[in-house]
């Protein structure tokens, strides 16, 4: 990608928004605020923006102009009701319109187009999160299931009535009783030779499927998931297609089910409850691309392996992670715009030349603030990946068990970190806004409570975490020893790495190399294979610690067992150090596709403040282990601190570059209320200065 900053658009600044000077080193200026001087960087926004929106970015933008119609904008203060008659409303106008019909075979008005879709789902986020979430019930879950689970006789009876939304749908995998653990789920469908047809069956209170999207009002039909007994043999978790009401919305004989009631946020969805009394479907109900049931009863499968079916089956549909970790990003964005904008609005406390300084000029509001900016970069780019690694598979252009594999371990990694991240973002930025942020009208506190439940969505963060590390242990145990003499020259060189973590040697030859000079350790800490190193090491090594301690149980697999218990922890730990670093390597790789200039500078600078940023979040971990010397720990956040001023100009560059327009942000105070505000107090005291008009202030006798 070229740089052409100097003959494009230079990075707008929002209206009343001036550019603070630094120097020519980008250290913050003395005095307070801590502003800069004009850094004379000049992002090309248009580039930029461009390598945002990433391969799909034409998906984005017709999204993006789709949701810009206030039809799709959430109303704050509607009821419960009110709120999802209008979200199941607003799916009418997505079908309409086009926008859902883009992963579907072309044959049912689609265009096989799997990573665009998403990347246009995910832009939906920006008009109503229950309006996404509620889209991606029906067309994303609902509909995915039948397309990915199904053959052509399961597309063509029921694709139809899916992408043309007649008939409303329920994704009805989770119970009460097992949430994440879907093996475990207790409903049953049995088949009957007799009648050649499946009896769907709840046992008990806690097999009831429960918080499902559609089930509470809308849904007139559901892929449940349920044990396959066939012959007097389960087969496992499989796919049935089950009508649940009828044209009047009245629940079909032996369906029954409850409505959730109000939740913590996405008040548009109807999220219910379902259970089955020995409800009958055909045998051709059962989607059946990796299990299918004759006439007579006689299971067969193209996967021989009960736990590799089931896996390949869930594996399927991943999208709905994949999904969730653009939507946070997304949500993010807006976020940071909201927040970001309006601290370069607000005055408050007069500064060294008795005018009140604006937010962003003060040291702590940057601090909370613009490292969080330099981390929806690397989840941007970071998903933009991973939408790449989904639309190989799916698309069917590199569907291998490897790509698969690496498909499932990054959609549980990112949306994680994402979905985590949200909640944290939303809610400094939020407190950020002080009392304008606490107004519904200002967003931030919807996006929070709506995005809220995403760290529980499509599995609990907590238990994808623990598949990122056993994949993480899965890979240990490949590249680990297995002849006796080769075993003990890795335990001696696991033994020698922790002698050189206790006795410093490590820290010993940082302070050598540095000499005392606090530059010459933020040179060190610039350098992205130090940055790398420090970040793969830290993953490596808890890796290899929890991978040593269960290996030495042998054959024993009860206290390998226990000792992968007790070990939880810290491999959840690991796999967020995994994620962090995949996120580093996937910003470094964006970095390197920008041509050198103004726009690279910047994007370096904020690949360093992430890194940065890293490190001082788990700056405890690389001191014990001796990885940072004390003065490398410090340089640590004295160069974060140098990044964040050399930052702080280019702001309204950057928040530019999202490309969101006032329709998409749709707050107040980012949107020139609160600039109006200044504006107006401002043109008042110069006019009763100017007039003589103000009191004199009193003056206090020096003691």
């Amino acid at each position: 990608m070229v740089d052409t900053a100097s003959s494009t658009r230079a990075g707008t600044a929002a209206p009343g928004v001036s550019a603070p000077n630094a120097d020519a080193a980008g250290d913050p200026a003395g005095g307070t605020p801590t502003a800069g001087t004009d850094t004379n960087v000049r992002i090309d926004v248009d580039l930029l923006a461009e390598h945002l929106l990433g391969r799909w970015a034409e998906d984005r933008r017709i999204s993006r102009r789709l949701v810009l119609d206030p039809a799709l904008h959430k109303v704050e203060g509607l009821t419960n009701h009110e709120h999802r008659v209008r979200a199941f409303d607003q799916l009418r106008i997505l079908q309409q319109a086009g926008a859902i019909q883009r992963p579907y075979p072309p044959e049912f008005g689609g265009q096989d187009n799997h990573g665009g879709n998403l990347a246009a789902f995910e832009e939906i986020t920006t008009a109503d999160p229950s309006l996404q979430i509620k889209a991606g019930v029906q067309w994303g879950l609902f509909g995915s299931a039948v397309h990915h689970l199904g053959t052509e006789r399961n597309h063509r009876e029921f694709l139809p009535g899916i992408i043309d939304f007649s008939v409303p749908g329920c994704f009805a995998m989770t119970e009460t009783g097992h949430g994440s653990d879907v093996q475990s789920i207790a409903t049953s469908a049995t088949y009957d030779p007799a009648t050649q047809e499946f009896v769907v069956h709840t046992p008990f209170r806690g097999a009831w499927k429960d918080y499902i999207g559609n089930a509470a009002l809308h849904g007139r039909a559901a892929v449940v998931f349920a044990k396959l007994v066939t012959r007097g043999v389960d087969h496992g978790v499989h796919a049935f297609y089950v009508p649940l009401r009828d044209e009047d919305g009245v629940f079909l004989p032996g369906v029954g089910g409850e409505d959730d009631g109000v939740k913590g946020g996405l008040n548009g969805i109807d999220n219910g409850r379902l259970h089955f009394d020995h409800v009958r479907v055909p045998r051709t109900n059962l989607l059946n691309r990796y299990g299918d049931v004759a006439e007579d009863g006689t299971y067969s499968s193209p996967i021989d392996s009960p736990g590799r079916r089931f896996f390949t089956m869930l594996g399927t549909l991943v999208q709905g992670r994949v999904s969730l970790d653009g939507a946070a990003v997304v949500a993010q964005k807006i976020g940071l715009q909201i927040a970001l904008t309006y601290a370069m609005h607000r005055r408050q406390f007069p500064t060294d030349g008795g005018d009140e300084g604006v937010l962003l000029d003060y040291g702590r509001h940057q601090r909370r603030l613009i490292p969080r900016l330099a981390t929806v970069f690397a989840q941007s780019f970071a998903h933009e990946q991973l939408l790449r690694t989904f639309d190989d598979v799916f698309s069917g252009r590199l569907d291998t068990p490897e790509r698969r594999e690496d498909l499932e371990t990054q959609a549980a990694a990112f949306k994680s970190m994402s979905t985590w991240s949200a909640l944290d973002t939303l809610q400094e930025c939020r407190e950020a806004c002080g009392g304008a942020g606490f107004l519904a009208e200002n967003r931030l506190t919807s996006l929070r409570a709506d995005l809220d439940v995403y760290v529980t969505f499509e599995g609990d963060n907590t238990v994808l975490l623990q598949l990122v590390g056993k994949r993480l242990l899965t890979d240990f145990r490949k590249r680990a020893p297995r002849d006796a003499a080769s075993t003990a020259k890795f335990v001696a060189a696991q033994v020698g790495a922790k002698l050189a973590d206790a006795s410093g040697v490590r820290r010993l030859g940082q302070t050598a190399k540095d000499r005392g000079s606090l530059a010459a350790s933020v040179a060190d800490l610039r350098d992205p294979t130090v940055q790398r190193a420090l970040l793969a090491g830290r993953v490596d090594t808890m890796v290899t610690e929890i991978g040593v301690r269960i290996g030495s149980a042998g054959k024993d697999r009860a206290r390998a067992a226990k000792l992968l218990n007790r070990s939880q922890h810290e491999l959840i730990e690991a796999a967020k150090a995994h994620a962090e670093l995949m996120q580093w390597d996937v910003f470094t790789a964006a970095v390197d596709e920008v041509a050198p200039g103004d726009t690279r500078r910047v994007l370096v600078w904020l690949r360093d403040l992430f890194a940065l940023g890293l490190l001082e979040q788990h700056l405890e971990w690389y001191l014990v282990h001796g990885r940072l010397s004390a003065q490398r720990a410090r340089a640590v956040s004295a160069y974060a601190d140098r990044l964040i001023a050399r930052l702080r100009p280019v702001v309204p560059q950057l928040l530019d570059s999202f490309g969101y327009q006032p329709g998409h942000v749709r707050a107040p105070i980012a949107l020139g209320e609160e600039q109006a505000r200044q504006d107006e107090a401002h043109a008042w005291f110069a006019a009763e200065r100017a007039a003589g008009r103000l009191p004199e202030q009193e003056k206090k006798p020096r003691p």
